[in-house]
């Protein structure tokens, strides 16, 4: 499936992005960019507003103030269009526990105006990319690991060919060998001009993978760039870590051992 439209908007666009939950701002004021074909890394502790942030983005919430363009489109004004053009993996997969990985493509790909026998030949390149072994696409999602139910949700997530992929921490809670083969298909994906926006807090994967990146916290963004940006923003060393930059831009710096009683440990 492809898309002409808004090919030179910016992926994302955010403008002063606030949501409140009652009188808690789990968003407070978001000025945000990301350009297409970007990867790029949403960073923050937990509870910092970055699952809020992209549930906004993907239009499954709306903001309190502030204005958001995917690719140009509004999500709250334009939910379908946008939904046309994205990919979402949630943190937690949600499946149909019942269907097969091969089932659960065969409902959702004509969801998206594909032929049953386009679906099953997207679907099969898919897996193939994701290594989900033959011996498992007619299995019951229910007997998967959460590996394995990743791989699925992000398979349904690719089916459509979506200009931007949006995906919650997508690397929490699975092995080595899952990690793996999920970055391969979404370096897949950027070789092709999709754009990823996954939120994490794990540093590591961002700081090896991603071109770009902004750090939140308490509902706020505290630097955005390059991780060169992010590390002057953050006031450290040119070749510091993204933990230290991070860390220092948090405000995660830990009291001494003896604070908590712990003086023996040192």
């Amino acid at each position: 499936m492809e898309f002409t439209s808004s090919l030179t908007a910016p992926a994302v666009r955010i403008s002063g992005l606030v949501k409140r939950f009652d009188e808690k701002a789990a968003v407070d004021g978001i000025d945000l960019e990301v350009q297409q074909g970007e990867w790029f890394a949403f960073l923050g502790p937990n509870g910092s507003g970055k699952s809020t942030t992209i549930r906004m983005l993907t239009g499954m919430l709306e903001p309190t103030a502030g204005t958001i363009e995917v690719l140009g489109l509004n999500p709250v004004t334009s939910p379908l269009e946008v939904k046309r053009r994205i990919g979402f993996m949630p943190e937690e997969p949600l499946l149909y526990e019942r269907l097969t990985p091969r089932e659960t493509m065969r409902f959702v790909g004509p969801l998206h105006g594909l032929t049953v026998e386009e679906t099953d030949r997207r679907a099969a390149e898919i897996f193939d990319l994701l290594e989900l072994a033959t011996s498992d696409q007619d299995r019951f999602v229910i007997d998967f690991s959460m590996g394995m139910r990743k791989k699925v949700s992000l398979a349904t997530a690719l089916i459509h060919g979506p200009r931007i992929l949006f995906l919650d921490e997508p690397f929490n809670g699975i092995d080595a060998v899952t990690t793996r083969a999920i970055k391969d298909a979404l370096a897949s994906a950027v070789s092709r001009g999709v754009t990823v926006f996954f939120s994490s807090h794990v540093l590591e994967q961002a700081e090896r993978l991603c071109s770009h990146l902004a750090v939140i916290a308490k509902g706020r963004v505290r630097a955005q760039g390059t991780l060169a940006d992010v590390r002057t923003a953050a006031g450290v060393e040119p070749t510091a870590s993204l933990e230290e930059a991070f860390v220092r831009l948090v405000g995660g710096d830990r009291p001494a051992a003896s604070a908590f009683g712990l003086g023996f440990l040192g």
